[in-house]
């Protein structure tokens, strides 16, 4: 069973690993938002959708430094409550892996009370899921210096979980657990680090090494970078587009496929791009968060594969989401980063430690300082062959073998 929540990003790693598992002839269920549906359906998955709430997305906390993951928390449950009934229909002596978004491990815990040969593997998308009080150690936008000491840091992060993750989902824990007959748990971080038999990271150790106090036993996966439709071509106005002028490729756009909240985002770009002369492509399914009137040197897309318009872009200007994220990194495109909320900061960090973007604060954002940002980002001579340096590392990627083999020594018991 692969069990997943989220958006686009959030599906297709999953999605990529749920495919390679069943190439090789393993049954698979495939536990998904329902929203999703059009992406899996002509995959061959047995696809299980799980309920949504669509006015999650317009919840103003949703990109709320700290108050978005009660948001998201609260919208999940409904879905994850789903997996349980799910595992307890299965015939009683068939063998079971889980592998499951970080999210779904109470519901995967929950599952092998009833079924002790079940098998949980946790699948982390971001190094920000996995916490760590080492660097970069940070607290939504806000780093913690170098200078800090260990013992420091490590109060920090149990009074950071004991003031914002316990309060919004230990109580729903502890009573879905008081209902299976399973002993109350004191700490969130503790019990997710605590349930999975394997964890894994759909990140390379170049991105994020791996951390003392992660848990163990760990794989490190790469990058599972995945598009369900791979030969699709760009549309006709967008390659009208893009060969009217040949010399000048665009700054392309986006704060998330979720993201209905990015109206100032855009027209920040718009005023953005207008000030220093260049065309920009914007990429949101919501055209309603967009100015109207948009010019000719603008042109907007609802979704395009970046791996197809990437290579043809001067610049990636985006949220930070990791999906994202790494598809500039592969196409080698440099990167400003505008992050919001959730593992976003995080992210933002470590590409600019590498050296292949810049960062700009959300809060702050207006159409002269994003302007200025873009001046600073073209202005750097070495940007560029830094960003191929690191493209040319997905090459040596190992794909998806790994991964699978670490999972069938898990069901076998290793």
């Amino acid at each position: 069973m692969v069990v997943t929540i989220g958006s686009a990003g959030d599906l297709f790693p999953f999605m990529a690993m749920a495919l390679a598992l069943q190439d090789v002839g393993h049954k698979v269920s495939f536990l998904a938002p329902e929203q999703h549906a059009p992406y899996v359906k002509d995959s061959g998955l047995s696809f299980v959708g799980l309920p949504v709430d669509a006015a999650v997305l317009a919840d103003p906390d949703l990109w709320h430094a700290t108050r978005g993951f009660g948001v998201v928390w609260r919208a999940t449950r409904p879905a994850m409550a789903q997996i349980v009934p799910f595992v307890d229909a299965l015939p009683p002596d068939e063998a079971v892996v889980l592998l499951v978004h970080p999210l779904a491990l109470p519901e995967a815990d929950l599952c092998r009370a009833r079924r002790p040969g079940l098998k949980v593997a946790a699948a982390y998308l971001a190094p920000q899921n996995l916490p760590t009080i080492h660097d970069p150690l940070m607290f939504g936008p806000w780093p913690v210096p170098r200078w800090v000491p260990l013992g420091l840091r490590s109060w920090l992060l149990r009074r950071l979980a004991a003031g914002v993750i316990d309060p919004v989902a230990l109580k729903d824990v502890n009573a879905a657990r008081q209902a299976r007959g399973m002993n109350k748990v004191d700490s969130m971080l503790t019990h997710l680090f605590a349930v999975p038999d394997l964890s894994v990271t759909l990140f390379p150790d170049w991105f994020a090494p791996t951390q003392p106090d992660w848990p163990r036993p760990m794989y490190r996966a790469d990058f599972p970078l995945f598009d369900p439709n791979p030969d699709a071509v760009l549309s006709p106005e967008l390659e009208r587009f893009l060969d009217a002028e040949p010399g000048a490729r665009p700054v392309v756009f986006t704060h998330g496929t979720g993201n209905t909240q990015s109206r100032a985002y855009f027209e920040h770009a718009r005023a953005a791009v207008e000030l220093i002369g260049l065309r920009a492509v914007f990429l949101t399914p919501h055209r309603e968060q967009l100015p109207r009137d948009l010019p000719s040197s603008i042109l907007w897309q609802d979704y395009v594969p970046l791996r197809r318009l990437l290579p043809r872009a001067m610049v990636l200007v985006h949220h930070g989401g990791i999906g994202t994220t790494a598809e500039a990194l592969r196409a080698g495109t440099p990167q400003l980063v505008v992050p919001l909320a959730h593992d976003q900061f995080d992210n933002a960090a470590r590409v600019a430690a590498l050296g292949v973007a810049f960062r700009a604060r959300a809060s702050r954002l207006n159409g002269v300082r994003l302007a200025r940002g873009l001046q600073q980002l073209l202005g750097d001579r070495e940007l560029v062959a830094r960003c191929r340096r690191i493209s040319r590392r997905f090459a040596l990627g190992q794909g998806l073998q790994g991964l699978r083999l670490r999972l069938e020594m898990l069901a076998a018991g290793g």
